[in-house]
C-alpha cells in the first residue's frame, strides 16, 4: 500500500539542542530519538522567521512571512495582517480534493479569529499562544476525568524594568498530574481523530492528515512536580552565549534584555529554569510517544509518513534574551526538523531547508498539486536519500516585530551570517571561530569580502522573492552595480 497518511507534530519555541537526537546527553526524549534514528534528521533546519502566527502561516500556505502578510502575532499586532487572505494556497485545499480527512489538534495561532474549522479541517480552534487552561473543553475534559483544576505555585516572575513590581512569568509548579495536563489533553483528542480515521481508512481506503500541534515547551515553564524536578540543574551547562556584552550589537538587545529582566536571575537560577524547561521537553516527549505507540497498534506505520518539528526555537537565556524577539540567532531560527517516510532510508541532513518547504513535501507525499505562488520545494527527493544538487547551501529570513515593530533580514551559509538590520548596526558572525555569535566582525577589515558577498547576496535574494526589503539595501548598502533601477525606471537613468 502505498504511504499516503501522514502525522504531523509540532511543539512551541523548542530549542534543538534539547533533544538527545541533536546531541543533547542528558534530556530524555526517547521517542523524538527514536523517529530520528528511523527516518531522517535535518540539521540545518531553520523557521522562516523566529514569531508563532507568521511562522505557522509559512507553514500553511508555502509562503515567506511577506508574501502572506502575517507578520506578527495578532496579540501584538503592529498594524499587520490579521488573517490569511481568502486567496491564498493553503496545504488544506488540494488535500480534501483528493479525498483527505483532515484533522487538527492544539495551538493553531494562524491569525486571530478563524481556526481550523474555516478551512474544512476537523478540529476545534483553541485561540491564543498560550496554553487554553480556562477553555470549556478543557475545563469539560478535567470533569470528566476526575483530574484537578488548573493551579500553580511558587511562580517565578521576572522583574519588572520600571520598577513597577514583577515582570513575566516564566516557570511554576503546575498541581496536577501529568495526565491532567493540556498536553495530554490535546494528546487525547488526537487519539481520538486517529482512532476514527484509522476505522475509516479500513472502511473506505480514504488517507488522512492528522496534525497535533502542543503549546509548549514555550514558556511560562508550568509543569508537574515528576517534571519540574525532573533534571539536577548541576546537570545543566549555562549557554556559552550568556557571556554577551552587546559590545558592537543593536541596541535593541540590550533592551530587550532589560525587558525580560534575564539577569534578575543569577546563574544557579538559571540552571534551574533551563532543567524546567528541559522537563517540559521530556514531558511532551511523553506525548509523543503515546501517539507513535498508536499509530504502529492500528497498523499503519508502514502507511504513514510523520513529521516533527517546531515553529521557532526559545532563548531561555542565550545572549542574556529570553523567548524570542529582534535577535536572529541560531538559538532561536535553527529549529529540529525530523520527518519518517516509510521505505525511505535512515539519515542524516545537512541540506538548507525551512518550514515552508513541508508544504510542498506533504502534497508531494500526497500526489496533490501544489498550489501557486510557492515559496518552498519538496524535500521528499532528500528524505529518498538523493544527492544533493547544490541548491541549498543558505537559507534567508526574516522578521517583523514582537511586542513593537522590527525589520530584519538574515543570511546564512555554512560558515557564515549576515544580519541586515535597517535601522542600527548590521551584523555579521563567522559561526566556524564564533558558534556562540558573541563578536560582530561586521566592521572587521579582515572580513570586508565576506560582508561584501554576503550583502550582495542577501540583495539579490530578496530582489528574486520580490520582497520590498530589498528597497533599503538598495540605497543603504554597498552592492555596487547589483543594485536595480527603481520600479519607476528613472534611477539609473538620472544617475
Amino acid at each position: 500500500m502505498p504511504v499516503r497518511n501522514v502525522l504531523f507534530l509540532m511543539t512551541d519555541q523548542h530549542r534543538t539542542d534539547t533533544l538527545g537526537c541533536y546531541g543533547n546527553p542528558v534530556v530524555d526524549t526517547p521517542a523524538l530519538d527514536s523517529l530520528a534514528a528511523d527516518g531522517t534528521r535535518f540539521d540545518r533546519f531553520y523557521t522562516p522567521t523566529a514569531i508563532c502566527t507568521p511562522a505557522r502561516a509559512s507553514l500553511f500556505t508555502g509562503q515567506y512571512p511577506f508574501r502572506h502578510g502575517l507578520l506578527v502575532n495578532p496579540e501584538r499586532n503592529g498594524g499587520a495582517r490579521d488573517e490569511l487572505d481568502d486567496a491564498s494556497p493553503v496545504s488544506a485545499r488540494p488535500l480534501l480534493e483528493r479525498g483527505y480527512r483532515m484533522g487538527h489538534v492544539g495551538k493553531w495561532h494562524i491569525g486571530r479569529n478563524r481556526g481550523p474549522e474555516h478551512h474544512g479541517i476537523d478540529g476545534e480552534h483553541l485561540t491564543g499562544a498560550l496554553n487554553p487552561v480556562h477553555h470549556p473543553s478543557y475545563l469539560a475534559w478535567l470533569e470528566q476525568n476526575g483530574y484537578p483544576g488548573f493551579s500553580v505555585k511558587d511562580p517565578i516572575f521576572g522583574k519588572a524594568e520600571n520598577g513597577t513590581g514583577r515582570g513575566h512569568l516564566i516557570a511554576g509548579r503546575l498541581q496536577q498530574p501529568a495526565e491532567a495536563t493540556m498536553e495530554a489533553f490535546l494528546t487525547d483528542r488526537t487519539l481520538e481523530l486517529l482512532d476514527r480515521y484509522a476505522a475509516g481508512n479500513r472502511e473506505d481506503g480514504r488517507p488522512f492528515m492528522l496534525s497535533c500541534h502542543w503549546f509548549g515547551p514555550h514558556l511560562p515553564y508550568l509543569i508537574p512536580d515528576e517534571y519540574y524536578d525532573m533534571y539536577d540543574p548541576d546537570s545543566v551547562p549555562l549557554p556559552g552565549s550568556m557571556a554577551e556584552t552587546f559590545a558592537g550589537k543593536p541596541e535593541v538587545q540590550r533592551r530587550y534584555s532589560e525587558y525580560w529582566s534575564v539577569d534578575h536571575f543569577d546563574a544557579d537560577q538559571w540552571r534551574k529554569l533551563i532543567a524546567v524547561y528541559w522537563g517540559y521537553v521530556t514531558m511532551i516527549d511523553r506525548q509523543v510517544g503515546r501517539l507513535l505507540d498508536a499509530l504502529k497498534a492500528h497498523g499503519l506505520w508502514e502507511d504513514t509518513a510523520v513529521f516533527f518539528t517546531a515553529d521557532h526555537g526559545e532563548f531561555t537565556g542565550a545572549h542574556r534574551l529570553n523567548d524570542k524577539g529582534p535577535a536572529m540567532y541560531e538559538d532561536i531560527y535553527r529549529i529540529p526538523g525530523i520527518a519518517r517516510v516509510p521505505g525511505r532510508p535512515a539519515q542524516v541532513r545537512d541540506d538548507f531547508a525551512t518550514l515552508i518547504d513541508l508544504f510542498p513535501t506533504i502534497l508531494d507525499i500526497a500526489g496533490a498539486p501544489v498550489p501557486e505562488p510557492c515559496d518552498g520545494r519538496s524535500l521528499l527527493p532528500l528524505l529518498s536519500g538523493e544527492p544533493s544538487d547544490g541548491t541549498r547551501e543558505q537559507v534567508v529570513a526574516e522578521f517583523h516585530g514582537h511586542h513593537f515593530p522590527h525589520s530584519q533580514r538574515m543570511i546564512r551559509d555554512r560558515r557564515h551570517k549576515l544580519v541586515y538590520n535597517p535601522e542600527s548596526v548590521h551584523e555579521l558572525y563567522d559561526l566556524e571561530t564564533d558558534p556562540h555569535e558573541l563578536h560582530n566582525v561586521y566592521q572587521a577589515p579582515a572580513y570586508a569580502g565576506v560582508r561584501r558577498d554576503l550583502t550582495v547576496r542577501l540583495y539579490r535574494e530578496l530582489l528574486r522573492r520580490e520582497d520590498p526589503a530589498y528597497t533599503w539595501m538598495s540605497y543603504m548598502s554597498d552592492i555596487g552595480g547589483d543594485r536595480a533601477p527603481d520600479v519607476d525606471g528613472v534611477a539609473d537613468e538620472v544617475a
